[in-house]
Protein backbone atom coordinates (compact mmCIF):
# COMPACT_ATOMS: atom_id res chain seq x y z
CA UNK A 1 0.00 0.00 0.00
CA UNK A 2 1.53 3.55 -0.67
CA UNK A 3 2.27 5.76 2.25
CA UNK A 4 1.09 8.94 0.73
CA UNK A 5 -2.26 10.09 -1.08
CA UNK A 6 -3.40 12.54 -2.52
CA UNK A 7 -7.25 14.06 -1.93
CA UNK A 8 -8.20 16.70 -4.66
CA UNK A 9 -10.14 19.01 -2.98
CA UNK A 10 -9.85 22.45 -4.31
CA UNK A 11 -12.44 23.05 -6.91
CA UNK A 12 -15.19 25.57 -6.67
CA UNK A 13 -18.12 23.21 -6.67
CA UNK A 14 -20.33 25.26 -9.35
CA UNK A 15 -22.44 23.10 -10.42
CA UNK A 16 -23.34 22.23 -6.60
CA UNK A 17 -24.52 25.54 -5.87
CA UNK A 18 -26.35 26.96 -3.95
CA UNK A 19 -24.80 24.62 -1.22
CA UNK A 20 -21.63 25.77 -1.95
CA UNK A 21 -22.53 29.28 -1.45
CA UNK A 22 -21.53 28.83 1.89
CA UNK A 23 -19.88 25.40 2.23
CA UNK A 24 -17.01 23.97 0.11
CA UNK A 25 -17.82 21.14 -1.91
CA UNK A 26 -16.12 18.72 -0.04
CA UNK A 27 -17.50 19.17 2.87
CA UNK A 28 -21.31 18.70 1.31
CA UNK A 29 -22.76 15.96 4.16
CA UNK A 30 -23.77 12.98 2.43
CA UNK A 31 -26.08 10.63 4.87
CA UNK A 32 -24.08 12.79 7.75
CA UNK A 33 -20.71 12.59 6.46
CA UNK A 34 -19.07 15.13 4.57
CA UNK A 35 -18.25 13.70 1.18
CA UNK A 36 -14.26 13.87 1.69
CA UNK A 37 -14.64 11.99 5.03
CA UNK A 38 -15.93 8.68 2.55
CA UNK A 39 -12.27 8.89 0.77
CA UNK A 40 -10.27 9.84 4.00
CA UNK A 41 -12.19 7.19 6.18
CA UNK A 42 -11.25 4.20 3.12
CA UNK A 43 -7.55 5.95 3.38
CA UNK A 44 -7.39 5.56 7.26
CA UNK A 45 -8.69 1.52 7.21
CA UNK A 46 -6.50 0.93 4.01
CA UNK A 47 -3.59 1.75 6.34
CA UNK A 48 -2.72 5.06 4.30
CA UNK A 49 -0.32 7.08 7.17
CA UNK A 50 0.09 10.55 5.42
CA UNK A 51 -2.45 12.66 3.29
CA UNK A 52 -1.98 15.65 1.17
CA UNK A 53 -5.24 18.09 0.59
CA UNK A 54 -5.34 20.20 -1.66
CA UNK A 55 -7.80 23.98 -0.73
CA UNK A 56 -8.71 26.93 -2.41
CA UNK A 57 -12.30 27.78 -1.98
CA UNK A 58 -13.57 29.18 1.16
CA UNK A 59 -10.28 27.36 2.73
CA UNK A 60 -10.36 28.37 6.26
CA UNK A 61 -13.34 26.13 6.43
CA UNK A 62 -11.69 22.94 4.86
CA UNK A 63 -8.65 23.55 7.53
CA UNK A 64 -10.44 23.92 10.39
CA UNK A 65 -12.41 20.44 9.35
CA UNK A 66 -9.25 18.59 7.91
CA UNK A 67 -7.58 20.20 11.11
CA UNK A 68 -9.44 17.74 13.39
CA UNK A 69 -8.74 14.63 12.02
CA UNK A 70 -6.15 12.37 14.09
CA UNK A 71 -6.09 9.59 10.91
CA UNK A 72 -4.78 9.71 8.26
CA UNK A 73 -2.54 12.53 9.07
CA UNK A 74 -3.34 15.63 6.98
CA UNK A 75 -1.21 18.08 5.10
CA UNK A 76 -2.68 20.97 3.20
CA UNK A 77 -1.09 22.06 -0.15
CA UNK A 78 -2.51 25.88 0.34
CA UNK A 79 -3.97 26.99 -3.31
CA UNK A 80 -6.11 30.06 -2.26
CA UNK A 81 -4.05 32.48 -4.19
CA UNK A 82 -4.49 30.30 -7.71
CA UNK A 83 -6.10 27.43 -8.85
CA UNK A 84 -4.23 25.03 -10.24
CA UNK A 85 -6.47 22.21 -11.75
CA UNK A 86 -5.86 18.84 -10.99
CA UNK A 87 -2.70 17.98 -12.77
CA UNK A 88 -1.05 21.56 -11.41
CA UNK A 89 -2.10 21.06 -7.72
CA UNK A 90 -0.45 17.53 -7.62
CA UNK A 91 2.75 18.94 -9.30
CA UNK A 92 3.07 21.95 -6.53
CA UNK A 93 2.19 19.13 -4.20
CA UNK A 94 5.12 16.68 -5.44
CA UNK A 95 7.69 17.94 -2.66
CA UNK A 96 4.80 17.09 0.39
CA UNK A 97 4.23 13.81 -1.70
CA UNK A 98 8.23 12.50 -2.02
CA UNK A 99 9.35 9.95 -4.34
CA UNK A 100 7.60 6.71 -4.30
CA UNK A 101 4.33 5.86 -6.33
CA UNK A 102 1.07 7.72 -4.14
CA UNK A 103 -2.63 7.60 -4.03
CA UNK A 104 -4.67 10.24 -5.91
CA UNK A 105 -8.22 10.37 -5.15
CA UNK A 106 -10.90 12.75 -6.04
CA UNK A 107 -12.81 14.47 -3.24
CA UNK A 108 -16.43 14.42 -4.67
CA UNK A 109 -16.08 11.12 -5.41
CA UNK A 110 -16.74 7.44 -3.30
CA UNK A 111 -17.58 4.00 -3.27
CA UNK A 112 -18.61 0.84 -1.49
CA UNK A 113 -16.98 -1.98 -1.14
CA UNK A 114 -17.91 -5.51 -1.91
CA UNK A 115 -15.18 -7.95 -1.03
CA UNK A 116 -12.15 -7.35 -0.31
CA UNK A 117 -11.31 -3.10 -0.19
CA UNK A 118 -10.56 -1.67 -3.59
CA UNK A 119 -7.68 0.43 -2.33
CA UNK A 120 -6.14 -2.82 -1.24
CA UNK A 121 -6.98 -4.47 -4.88
CA UNK A 122 -5.42 -1.46 -6.59
CA UNK A 123 -1.92 -1.63 -4.34
CA UNK A 124 -1.81 -5.39 -4.91
CA UNK A 125 -1.93 -5.02 -8.76
CA UNK A 126 -0.18 -2.27 -8.64
CA UNK A 127 3.44 -2.68 -10.80
CA UNK A 128 5.97 -0.25 -11.19
CA UNK A 129 8.20 -1.89 -13.57
CA UNK A 130 5.00 -1.74 -16.41
CA UNK A 131 2.97 1.25 -15.04
CA UNK A 132 2.68 4.78 -14.87
CA UNK A 133 -0.83 4.72 -13.63
CA UNK A 134 -3.13 2.22 -12.07
CA UNK A 135 -6.49 3.62 -12.05
CA UNK A 136 -9.66 2.18 -10.17
CA UNK A 137 -12.59 2.03 -12.65
CA UNK A 138 -16.23 1.80 -12.04
CA UNK A 139 -18.88 -0.21 -14.20
CA UNK A 140 -21.73 2.39 -15.45
CA UNK A 141 -24.16 -0.70 -14.35
CA UNK A 142 -22.52 -0.57 -10.75
CA UNK A 143 -22.78 3.62 -10.49
CA UNK A 144 -24.78 6.07 -8.91
CA UNK A 145 -24.71 10.20 -10.03
CA UNK A 146 -22.94 9.58 -13.22
CA UNK A 147 -24.49 10.77 -16.18
CA UNK A 148 -21.68 11.53 -18.69
CA UNK A 149 -20.36 9.22 -20.84
CA UNK A 150 -17.63 6.30 -20.13
CA UNK A 151 -13.90 7.71 -20.58
CA UNK A 152 -11.94 4.64 -21.19
CA UNK A 153 -11.47 0.99 -22.93
CA UNK A 154 -9.44 -1.78 -21.34
CA UNK A 155 -7.10 -4.43 -23.51
CA UNK A 156 -7.07 -7.60 -22.48
CA UNK A 157 -3.61 -6.61 -20.40
CA UNK A 158 -5.50 -4.04 -18.53
CA UNK A 159 -4.00 -1.36 -20.65
CA UNK A 160 -6.11 1.36 -21.36
CA UNK A 161 -7.22 4.15 -23.73
CA UNK A 162 -9.88 6.77 -24.64
CA UNK A 163 -13.08 5.56 -25.31
CA UNK A 164 -14.12 7.81 -27.78
CA UNK A 165 -17.45 7.49 -29.10
CA UNK A 166 -17.74 3.78 -27.52
CA UNK A 167 -20.37 3.10 -24.86
CA UNK A 168 -18.87 -0.35 -24.04
CA UNK A 169 -16.09 0.99 -21.32
CA UNK A 170 -15.40 2.40 -17.86
CA UNK A 171 -16.04 5.34 -15.65
CA UNK A 172 -12.95 6.66 -14.01
CA UNK A 173 -13.34 6.54 -10.82
CA UNK A 174 -11.56 9.30 -9.04
CA UNK A 175 -8.87 6.89 -7.75
CA UNK A 176 -5.88 5.74 -8.91
CA UNK A 177 -1.60 4.99 -8.03
CA UNK A 178 0.76 7.28 -9.75
CA UNK A 179 4.75 6.71 -9.96
CA UNK A 180 6.19 10.64 -9.41
CA UNK A 181 8.12 10.06 -12.72
CA UNK A 182 5.19 10.74 -14.60
CA UNK A 183 5.36 14.47 -13.28
CA UNK A 184 9.43 15.06 -14.46
CA UNK A 185 10.07 18.05 -16.20
CA UNK A 186 6.30 19.05 -15.73
CA UNK A 187 5.96 22.82 -15.27
CA UNK A 188 4.48 24.75 -12.47
CA UNK A 189 1.04 25.92 -13.19
CA UNK A 190 -2.61 25.15 -13.98
CA UNK A 191 -2.99 21.78 -16.09
CA UNK A 192 -5.08 18.97 -15.74
CA UNK A 193 -4.50 15.66 -15.43
CA UNK A 194 -6.14 14.26 -18.38
CA UNK A 195 -2.17 15.39 -19.96
CA UNK A 196 -0.64 12.54 -17.75
CA UNK A 197 -3.28 9.90 -18.42
CA UNK A 198 -2.69 10.75 -22.11
CA UNK A 199 1.31 10.34 -21.84
CA UNK A 200 1.02 7.16 -20.11
CA UNK A 201 -1.64 6.14 -22.16
CA UNK A 202 0.81 7.24 -25.36
CA UNK A 203 3.62 5.41 -23.56
CA UNK A 204 1.61 2.05 -23.08
CA UNK A 205 1.88 2.40 -18.96
CA UNK A 206 -1.40 3.47 -18.29
CA UNK A 207 -3.33 -0.01 -16.80
CA UNK A 208 -7.16 0.08 -14.98
CA UNK A 209 -8.55 -2.10 -12.45
CA UNK A 210 -12.18 -2.18 -12.50
CA UNK A 211 -14.16 -1.43 -9.29
CA UNK A 212 -15.33 -4.44 -7.16
CA UNK A 213 -18.15 -2.61 -5.53
CA UNK A 214 -20.66 0.11 -6.24
CA UNK A 215 -19.52 3.89 -7.48
CA UNK A 216 -21.10 7.05 -6.26
CA UNK A 217 -20.52 10.48 -7.74
CA UNK A 218 -22.13 13.54 -6.19
CA UNK A 219 -21.90 16.55 -8.73
CA UNK A 220 -25.29 18.66 -8.28
CA UNK A 221 -27.48 19.16 -5.12
CA UNK A 222 -29.71 16.87 -7.13
CA UNK A 223 -27.40 13.97 -6.63
CA UNK A 224 -27.55 13.80 -2.83
CA UNK A 225 -31.08 11.77 -2.64
CA UNK A 226 -29.73 8.90 -5.16
CA UNK A 227 -26.74 8.95 -3.25
CA UNK A 228 -28.14 8.58 -0.05
CA UNK A 229 -30.46 5.86 -0.91
CA UNK A 230 -27.46 4.11 -2.53
CA UNK A 231 -26.49 3.78 0.65
CA UNK A 232 -28.69 2.82 2.06
CA UNK A 233 -29.59 -0.20 -0.34
CA UNK A 234 -25.95 -0.93 0.01
CA UNK A 235 -25.91 -0.95 3.82
CA UNK A 236 -23.26 1.33 4.19
CA UNK A 237 -24.85 4.65 5.82
CA UNK A 238 -23.96 5.53 8.76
Amino acid sequence: MPHKAMVLAAGLGTRMRPLTETMPKPLVPIAGKPLIDWGLDALQRAGVPEVVVNIHYLPELMAAHLGRRAAPRVTISDERNLLLDSGGGVVKALPLLGTDPFLVLNADTFWVDRDEPNLERLALAWDAARMDILMLLADPASATGHTGKVDFIMDGEGRLKRAGDREDGFIYAGVFIVHPRLFAGVPAGPHSLNRQFDQAAASGRFFGLPLDGHWITVGTPGAIAPAEAALRRLGAAP
